[in-house]
């Protein structure tokens, strides 16, 4: 049950819009225009700019200042001195007419005394590691860390508590039939493959052992080793992914259950139907990714917005 906000005597709180049973510690300073939600922690020498909207509960640790401009989704945690910006070319006693924003997503995770550019966002369930400098926007549910800030991996489910989710890291079944990763209805694929001296060869049918004839395909290659592709879904376009050469790593998500693929091999493929978010990322420095797709190319076919897909499932499953 909520209460009335606690404010420490030795804070400065100008604001009057603070939601219930959050707490403001010793020495923080909020201005009049910040608006904070319910249930938030906001340790001890922090400092509140005006323009700053806080959902509910979040919590800032000490030493943070959150300057105009930003906007900080419910159940967000900020480690201690943790440093937002809002303007790429500063100068004293001038102020730009509008400050960039930096939009931190719903239950991102920021470690403490890291650096995040101005005019980024921090993806619904990232986590940013400590002392890392995010120069570029950290995608949903990405693990990033290092200056300049690098995706390392993905968070591996939505459910904090882990139950009833897939293996996360998947690996390719050692039969020769087709096996669901238990995110919809994405599935592994071995594929025939000839040993021979004169060189190996490997092939597939379709749609025998791929569930769509295509429409179209790409390859994508020369990528380098900390770029990300992908990070979308599409409403329509069913997808199938082979590494014909070295290695990548795929990331599929239902929006609610996420697993990881390691390509490795042109005999291993990865089917990916409608409405799954997709990623792919650690491409080793010869990696070419071939993918054949069931429709012809079309921008509106496309989902980017994480926050979209997510309404674009719910709206589905509700059919």
């Amino acid at each position: 049950m909520t209460t009335t906000a606690y404010i420490h005597q030795t804070a400065d709180v100008q604001s009057t819009s603070i939601g219930t049973g959050t707490s403001i510690w010793q020495f923080v300073v909020v201005l009049a225009g910040a608006k904070i939600g319910d249930n938030v922690n906001i340790c001890s020498h922090c400092f509140i700019e005006n323009e700053v909207i806080i959902g509910d509960r979040v919590t800032i640790k000490s030493g943070v200042q959150l300057w105009d401009g930003l906007r900080v989704d419910d159940d967000v945690f900020i480690g201690p001195n943790v440093t937002f910006t809002n303007d790429k070319f500063p100068r004293s006693k001038i102020r730009p007419s509008k400050f960039l924003e930096t939009h931190i997503h719903q239950g991102a995770s920021i470690g403490g005394g890291a650096v995040i550019l101005p005019g980024l966002s921090v993806g619904r369930g990232a986590m940013v590691g400590a002392g890392a400098v995010v120069t570029q926007s950290v995608p949903p549910y990405a693990i990033a860390i290092g200056s300049p800030a690098k995706i390392i991996g993905y968070v591996e489910t939505n459910d904090p508590s882990n139950k009833a989710t897939p293996e996360f890291r998947a690996t390719f079944p050692t039969h020769k039939k087709s096996s669901l990763l238990g995110v919809g209805k994405v599935s592994l694929h071995p594929l025939d493959l000839i040993a021979d001296m004169r060189g190996d060869l490997s092939f597939a049918e379709f749609p025998k052992d791929i569930p769509f004839s295509p429409k179209r395909y790409f390859v994508i290659f020369n990528v380098p080793t900390e770029k990300t592709r992908g990070e979308h879904a599409h409403r329509i376009c069913q997808q199938f992914l082979v590494c014909i050469k070295g290695s990548c790593s795929v990331v599929v998500d239902d929006g609610e259950c996420r697993a990881e693929v390691l390509l490795q091999s042109p005999h291993e493929g990865i089917y990916i139907p409608p409405l799954i978010w997709g990623i792919e990322y650690k491409y080793s420095a010869d990696a070419v990714l071939l993918a054949f797709a069931s429709d012809y190319y079309d921008a509106d076919d496309y989902i980017r917005d994480y926050s979209d897909f997510l309404r674009c499932v719910k709206e589905q499953s509700s059919k």
